[in-house]
Formats: C-alpha cells, structure tokens, sequence
C-alpha cells in the first residue's frame, strides 16, 4: 500500500484533561488511533512537525504511515482539533487502514481552464465554486490525491455537476447518490450598485418632490372651498 507521509509516534498512557496539558506544554500532541477491528490507542506526536504536515494539503487526503517504536500502521487523518485563536493543534485522530476494505474520504477539487473558457474570457462571466471537495469511497489502493475539474469548455450559464466529474476507476462519489448537485457554473455578473452620490442625489430628488406636490395641492384646495362658498348664496335663493 502507497503512503505519502510518515509520522513519528509514542504510545500514552496517562489520560485525563490534566495529561494532555501537560503534553501540549512540552509540545506534544494528544492524538487517538482507530479503527481496523482493533482497539482504540491513544498517541503523542511532536507538535511542531505536525504544523508542517498540516499545512500541505496532501496530507488530508492520502495514506499516513504511523510509526510506533517498530511498529508501521497504515491510516488516514480524521479530524483535527485546533486551538481557537492560537497555530496550535489541541488533538488529532487517525483512522486506520486496511487494504482489502473500503475507506470513506473528503478529496478536493482542483480546478483548471478558468481563465480561458468562452464565458469568461469573451463572455464577461464570473465563475462560481459550490463545492471544493467531494466525499468518496474506495479501496486505499485507488484513493485519489484529488479530482480534476476542467472549465475550459464552459459558456456562460454553464455549469458541471457531480455526475459529470472525471473520477478513476474504483472510486465512487459518495454525495451522487443523493442528488447530481452542481460542482461549479459561470454566470452573469450582478447589475452593479449605483454609486452612493447618485444614490443620495435620487433620493434627496424624491424628499423635494414630495413637499412641492403637497404644496400645489394647497392652492387647488383653497380655490375649491371658494367655488363652494359662492354656490351657497345662489342655493339659498332658490329656497326662498
């Protein structure tokens, strides 16, 4: 089985809140390994080259070697456990792997041919991502590193979905089951905001607006009562 990255590890044995500061203090992280039909062991790794693992995105998505003493064991990253302010990991969890079963992993996206495709390029478009990772299953042999997604073909209003994804033989798309959700699209680019000065000068327009309406009404209104006032002599003639 293909590994990409060895980690160095020591089995721990004290456990409790207390323990794991007093690892993180000595920088150390607290991390468990499971999974495999096995039970369940708590280790420790040297923080600082975790740091650095972690941040090739590699080392989310591929098979780990975990060295124990002597011991090799295959596995794959689970979750992780930051601090949340400080660059520092709080825990780690390693799943272990066994070639002859299927494992479950988050795989990104890389994304190509953006710049030249028509509804970008000629079409004014803008491009839209409504996933950058997929969740697959396979056997540990044909995980992939990461799928392909290429743009270049796209016109605007364009857009690839799940089902149109160039996976690798043995992989399945674990979200296709569900529904063909979209993966990314060109689309037109919104109507623009007018600017806040026209925007002001428009509504300062309508506020002057209302008042000189309000006050032609005035007049018109005062010209009414006088017509009626002239029409009440006349009414009262005829009576008589």
């Amino acid at each position: 089985m293909k590994t990409s990255f060895e980690l160095i590890a020591e089995f721990r044995e004290d456990q409790g809140k207390g323990a794991s500061r007093r690892l993180r203090r000595s920088g150390r992280v607290p991390a468990i390994l499971y999974g495999g039909h096995t039970d369940a062991r708590a280790l420790t790794l040297e923080h600082e080259k975790l740091v650095l693992l972690l941040d090739n995105e590699r080392f989310y998505s591929t098979i780990l070697s975990i060295k124990v003493g002597d011991q090799m064991q295959a596995a794959v990253l689970k979750d992780v456990q930051r601090h949340p302010y400080k660059n520092a990991v709080m825990h780690i969890d390693f799943q272990r792997v066994d070639e002859n079963e299927k494992i479950r992993m988050h795989i990104p996206l890389h994304f190509k041919g953006e710049a030249v495709a028509p509804g970008v390029k000629t079409q004014g478009g803008i491009v839209s991502h409504m996933r950058t990772e997929v969740e697959v299953s396979c056997l540990p042999k044909d995980l992939p590193e990461f799928i392909e997604v290429d743009l270049s073909g796209l016109s605007i209003n364009d857009s690839i979905h799940l089902s149109q994804l160039n996976v690798p033989a043995g992989v399945q798309l674990m979200e296709l089951a569900k529904e063909d959700a979209a993966v990314v699209a060109i689309h037109s680019p919104r109507a623009e905001e007018p600017e806040p000065a026209a925007a002001a000068a428009a509504a300062a327009g309508e506020a002057g607006a209302a008042p000189a309406a309000a006050g032609a009404a005035a007049p018109a209104a005062g010209e009414a009562k006088k017509e009626e006032a002239k029409k009440e002599p006349a009414k009262k003639d005829a009576k008589k």
